[in-house]
């Protein structure tokens, strides 16, 4: 696997193209004491300059969490393309209802009673720093160069990673 870290413009774009095609991150909140709390959150938008929008209920533990420690990590992971992603960052929450109504979709009907819900808000997500790794081919693709490297001795590329920094 190559090394390719990318700092500001360029590592805004790989984390908005990772963070919107894996769609579920678990986000962790809680980062200064263990066990840290996680929670499955699906991704409604990334904007170009990476700052990611989702949507909670006001009364969940990571709200709790996020108003008194910022700080927080997403984890994203896709099996079938061998796409992962891990970013720190900072998390604000918001009552926003021109950006709640922008943001709500029919399947957030699962979790609130219609985009009007006083208990919906925004978690606003800015990313700071992060690590990736892309496969650049699917699992199977990628199986098959390591296992043809292991019988061959010779080092396959099966992808990237990368630090990104100023995202």
């Amino acid at each position: 696997m190559s090394t390719n870290n990318l700092n500001n413009a360029e590592a805004q774009k790989k984390y908005k193209d990772l963070s919107t095609s894996i769609d579920f991150a678990m986000m962790l909140t809680h980062l200064d004491q263990t066990p840290l709390h996680a929670i499955p959150m699906s991704t409604k938008r990334v904007d170009d300059n990476g700052t990611t929008y989702f949507l909670s209920n006001a009364d969940s533990e990571h709200n709790a969490n996020i108003e008194s420690d910022s700080r927080c990590q997403l984890l994203y992971a896709e099996k079938h393309s061998m796409e992962f992603l891990s970013v720190y960052g900072k998390a604000v929450i918001s009552r926003d209802k021109a950006l709640i109504h922008d943001l709500y979709s029919s399947t957030d009907d699962n979790w609130f009673e219609g985009k009007d819900d006083p208990n919906i808000t925004v978690i606003t997500f800015h990313p700071e720093e992060g690590h990736y790794w892309d496969s650049k081919s699917n699992a199977l693709v990628s199986l098959f160069k390591m296992g043809y490297g292991a019988i061959t001795g010779e080092k396959m590329d099966v992808g990237e990673s990368g630090s990104l920094k100023d995202i």
